[in-house]
């Protein structure tokens, strides 16, 4: 199939799911707290708040020229066409098999580098939770290892047991992470009783500078709100995709907006009253730890919301785990690569292959990412590839609504396609401004070329394979 899929192909993806008898587990709670668990990540509020006062005006200028039209596209895509594989199916339909391999390629090595990102934020956590005496441990690359390896062996076996498991596990993490963000939004209450002098200000109105370390961290925030149409690489195993995705759009949306804008002020509010750097890493639990630090019982809250945070971050290392088997396992049954992929485990219904390698790779990568850099390098570039990798399947969904395939074009309406033209552009910003380091790095120059070859050589290596199995 060389070109666009006409209607009559619509349907293939749902009768391949079915006829492999995938259990549908997910409900419309499932998906509600799985859109939190993975579009809210407690690094945002760090790297927003970096941009002082300016940071209300960002999240607004991100909210509206990116995050409406995704989330406008995503509900009526997935109304659409509510098939297992999401955006992969989407852009195939569209625009073809080539396209939709190498957006699923992107998504998939998306997936596999922000695993090792989220896992890679576990150590810094941790230290915080323990205390200064831990401070050390973040930079212990042996320990480190060790310790995620044995993290990543977890998601495998959770993996393999498939979403009766995995959903319970995104449910506990996101409420999880809503409990962790409440505490960090009423904070500012603790500091008011104890009449410490702080500037709680989630709205003010100021325009960011204009510099180059500003316009990366904007960059970073306007790609901040991304993930809505994840949970649609499970539409099969949900029991009402065409109607409960969308709904969960709905209903997440104002909770997620609450949480990055209202947590961001209280970062930035506690930084300036205490006068000390925002950690990129682990900005919330450094927040807490400022604002509950001074009484045994605070210290004990700041603690167990710290230790809340973690369960997230292996919830969120879980949810996109679980997205990340499924993409081979739906280009399997399209015949766009090796059969091998899709091969289901006879009792859960799950990948397994794919499962495998998928971990195999996460391990790579958390090796190559601890080779000779420090903690926060490691943990920018990571972030900052796979944020671009992202980006590059957000541009071709943008294209849908504008010059897709004609019978879904006419299914979205026209002003559906007016936002995407917004968020195609507020989308090629985020990846421009990708590759400039935010953090104070050794070399910028060498900090982005890394960024930038590691995006071209993914993609390559994608194209080659795909004409390999077509040729």
């Amino acid at each position: 199939m060389n070109g666009p899929a006409q209607a009559s192909h619509a349907n293939a993806p749902l009768d391949a799911a079915a006829a492999h008898h995938l259990p549908r587990q997910l409900t419309l709670r499932d998906l509600v707290l799985s859109q939190v668990l993975c579009v809210v990540g407690s690094s945002w509020v760090g790297i927003a708040a970096g941009l002082g006062s300016a940071q209300g005006v960002v999240w607004l200028i991100a909210f509206g020229a990116f995050y409406l039209p995704m989330a406008a596209t995503v509900f009526y895509l997935n109304r659409a066409l509510p098939l297992e594989g999401g955006l992969y199916v989407w852009v195939r339909h569209a625009f073809g098999d080539a396209a939709g391999f190498l957006v699923a390629w992107n998504i998939w090595a998306y997936g596999l580098t922000t695993i090792a990102t989220v896992l890679f934020q576990i150590p810094s956590e941790f230290a915080f939770m323990v205390g200064p005496q831990a401070a050390w441990m973040p930079e212990n690359h042996l320990l480190v290892l060790c310790f995620l390896g044995l993290l990543l062996t977890l998601l495998a076996m959770a993996a393999v047991r498939g979403l009766a498991l995995g959903k319970w596990i995104h449910n506990i993490s996101g409420i999880a992470m809503m409990s962790a963000f409440t505490l960090l939004i009423v904070a500012p209450l603790w500091a008011w009783v104890r009449h410490a002098p702080i500037h709680y200000a989630p709205f003010d109105l100021h325009l960011p500078d204009a510099t180059p370390t500003s316009f990366a961290m904007i960059g970073e925030t306007l790609f901040a709100a991304s993930g809505l149409e994840y949970i649609a690489i499970m539409a099969g195993e949900s029991k009402a995709p065409s109607r409960d995705i969308g709904r969960s759009v709905l209903i997440a949306s104002p909770i997620i907006f609450l949480m990055f804008t209202l947590g961001t002020a209280s970062v930035l509010a506690f930084h300036e009253l205490s006068g000390t750097a925002i950690n990129f890493i682990a900005p919330i639990p450094q927040t807490l730890r400022l604002a509950f630090g001074d009484s045994r019982l605070a210290d004990a809250v700041a603690r167990l919301v710290i230790l809340m945070l973690q369960i997230r971050i292996m919830g969120a290392a879980s949810y996109i785990f679980t997205g990340v088997v499924r993409l081979p396992m739906v280009a399997g049954w399209d015949h766009l690569i090796p059969a091998w992929f899709s091969r289901l485990h006879p009792r859960y219904r799950t990948p397994t292959n794919s499962i495998l390698v998928a971990a195999l790779l996460v391990a790579a990568l958390l090796i190559l990412a601890s080779a000779g850099v420090h903690a926060g390098e490691a943990f920018a570039v990571l972030n900052n590839a796979s944020n671009i990798l992202y980006g590059l399947a957000y541009l071709v969904m943008f294209l849908i609504p504008l010059v897709g395939a004609k019978v879904l074009r006419l299914r979205i309406p026209a002003w559906v396609a007016v936002l995407c033209a917004v968020g195609f552009c507020s989308t090629l910003f985020s990846i421009l401004t990708a590759a400039y380091p935010f953090l104070d790095v050794a070399n910028p120059l060498q900090f982005g070329i890394k960024i930038i070859l590691a995006t071209l050589l993914t993609n390559v290596l994608g194209y080659v394979f795909y004409r390999s199995r077509t040729a």
